[in-house]
């Protein structure tokens, strides 16, 4: 949750469950960024952790007190703020700072930052941390159609957020809020269904989305699935053999499709 809610700049707030972003948004304070982001998926965000990256406030507290969490973090909290979390049982609220982007950590000094690890057995696999930040200049349009300015936006946000969903990543969002998110299915194909399920469930439109996969589309049906949800715009990495087949079925719906050249891969 800190990794994820620290790499957007306006105020955002990130909730995660078992490891898994359930909502996120960016909005013009905490309180606002909280609604949109709890209104993803109010039945996963049960039992939660929520994440800002701004200092918060007494109402955004309030709001949040409304809600059964495990653990809160932001960069501090007003003193009404923490009143209003004291009274609330069985919370773990940790100040932790967010001011930090890309590669740099505050606060804790170590050569390991830009090394994920995971144990195997007795050992450690050491990588590359996934620590990329896509910049428009990077983006090539593949269809026909270019995306809006706010299009652009858009699919930003959805990358960014798609980089903390494990694969097979599905991500539904528009004006910088998760509308629908499919996470960890051996299936990109199911991620994309379940994405729209989720959205479907939360009664929030796709209509006029985007959608980032954290990797290629294999094949055009994780494509047509998307598009007929109601996504306009589409980013993911491209590099499949089948890149023509996904790119003609965007262009027979007319959206627009931009490839990043670098994938996610959440594991």
């Amino acid at each position: 949750a800190w990794e994820c809610v620290r790499g957007f700049d306006a105020p955002t707030c990130v909730i995660v469950k078992h490891a898994n972003p359930c909502g996120v948004a960016s909005a013009g304070n905490c309180l606002e960024a909280y609604a949109k982001a709890f209104a993803c998926d109010r039945t996963s965000a049960f039992g939660g952790i929520i994440a800002f990256n701004r200092e918060l406030d007494e109402q955004s507290a309030l709001a949040v007190s409304q809600q059964f969490l495990e653990v809160l973090i932001a960069p501090g909290y007003s003193a009404s703020a923490l009143e209003v979390l004291a009274a609330k049982a069985n919370i773990r609220v940790l100040a932790i700072d967010c001011s930090a982007v890309g590669n740099k950590t505050t606060g804790i000094q170590h050569d390991f930052r830009d090394l994920d690890m995971k144990r195997i057995g007795s050992g450690l696999l050491v990588q590359s941390a996934d620590r990329h930040e896509l910049q428009v200049q990077d983006l090539r349009v593949v269809t026909k159609r270019a995306p809006s300015p706010e299009q652009l936006e858009d699919l930003l946000f959805a990358w960014r957020l798609a980089r903390f969903v494990k694969s097979n990543a599905i991500v539904f969002c528009k004006n910088q809020q998760s509308l629908g998110i499919g996470a960890g299915q051996m299936s990109r194909l199911d991620s994309a269904r379940i994405a729209s399920i989720k959205s479907e469930a939360a009664k929030l439109s796709l209509a006029g989305s985007v959608v980032a996969s954290d990797a290629f589309f294999p094949f055009r049906d994780g494509l047509d699935v998307v598009i007929n949800a109601g996504a306009c715009a589409v980013i993911q990495p491209g590099g499949s053999l089948r890149d023509q087949e996904v790119i003609q079925a965007a262009d027979e719906q007319d959206i627009t499709m931009v490839f990043t050249g670098v994938r996610h891969f959440r594991h």
